[in-house]
Parts: structure tokens; sequence; C-alpha cells
């Protein structure tokens, strides 16, 4: 059975945005960059929700045919053009790039989206990661804690948010950024 992978980067306090919907704080490099790919590029498809999918389509699209984009960059743009993307939306009239509208968090569409064959899936987006999670769909946490610590923003987790899980890996890289990954 194909699993749901959450994948985000989060500040040392638990914001996944700074202000203003700030990401400048992220710590991509090439190193971070090319284990997105390699994680990546064996899933079958994203889970969006629509502001992570406008954020992505703003970009990536034709990123590989920017001269300033490294070797990495360069590599997702095809791994995110390729992949199907299931962006879950209810103003979304329609979305390019190989995606598919899906208006809400079914938990039986769900599990039978599970159920087909593939690779593991991965869920982009705070707000759409919590309807999952309340209804048990997420199989694992991936968060890359950025070394920063931003002191306001938006939350991961929602306020009375409870989940019990447990560390299964853990990774550095070189910039300082560790990976937890949950169960």
């Amino acid at each position: 059975m194909r699993r749901i992978i959450v994948a985000l980067s989060i500040s040392l306090d638990g914001y996944f945005e700074g202000p203003g919907g700030d990401l400048s704080w992220h710590r991509v490099d090439e190193e971070l960059h090319q284990h997105f790919n390699d994680d990546l590029r064996g899933m079958s498809a994203f889970l969006d929700g629509r502001r992570n999918y406008e954020l992505m389509a703003s970009y990536w699209p034709t990123a590989d045919q920017d001269p300033a984009a490294t070797p990495p960059e360069r590599e997702f743009a095809g791994i995110w053009r390729d992949m199907p993307k299931f962006v879950y939306s209810r103003t979304l009239a329609r979305a390019d790039w190989n995606s598919t509208v899906v208006r809400e968090v079914v938990p039986e569409e769900v599990r039978a989206l599970k159920e087909q064959p593939g690779g593991d899936m991965a869920l982009g987006g705070a707000e759409l990661a919590a309807a999952f999670a309340r209804h048990g769909l997420v199989d694992e946490w991936r968060l890359y804690v950025m070394p920063v610590v931003l002191g306001a923003g938006r939350p991961l987790f929602p306020a009375g948010a409870r989940l019990d899980l447990d560390l299964i890996t853990e990774r550095r890289f070189g910039n300082g950024v560790v990976q937890l990954s949950y169960r």
C-alpha cells in the first residue's frame, strides 16, 4: 500500500511560514535539494493544498530553463512537472501541469488512492496535512528543522492538535538543517 508522507520545513519554534508568508529563512542548499529530489523521484504523486500548488506552479514548470538554476533545481523542475498532482481546493477552477483538482478530503477516497499501485505520495501544505491528520491518513512526518527562530508566523500544527509519534530516522545536513522522521 502506498503511504502518505508529509515533508515540510519548519523553524525551531514550529512555524512553517514566517510573517506575511515569508519563506526566505529556508536553508535549501544543493545538498538538501538533492536529498529532496532523491526522496521525491520515487514517489507516485504530489498531494497539495491550493496555496502550496500555486506557489510551486509559479516557478517550477520552467525552472530548468533559468540559467541561474542549480543542477538540483533543474532536476526538480522535471520531477515536479512530470509527477501527477492532486490539488485539494474548494475554489480553484482548474490546475495545469499534470494536476487533478479535488474539492474535499474524503477519507474513503484517500484510502482508495493509497491502495492503488505505485510509490508513496508526498503531501505538501500545512492546512492539508492537518486535515489528513484529523482523519488518520498521514503515515509519516518528515520535518526539516531549519536552525532559525522566527518568533511569529503560521505554526505547522494548529492549536489543540495532538499527535503521539515515534521517531524513526534523523539526519543532519551540512547547512545545519536536521531531518526528523516520525510515524
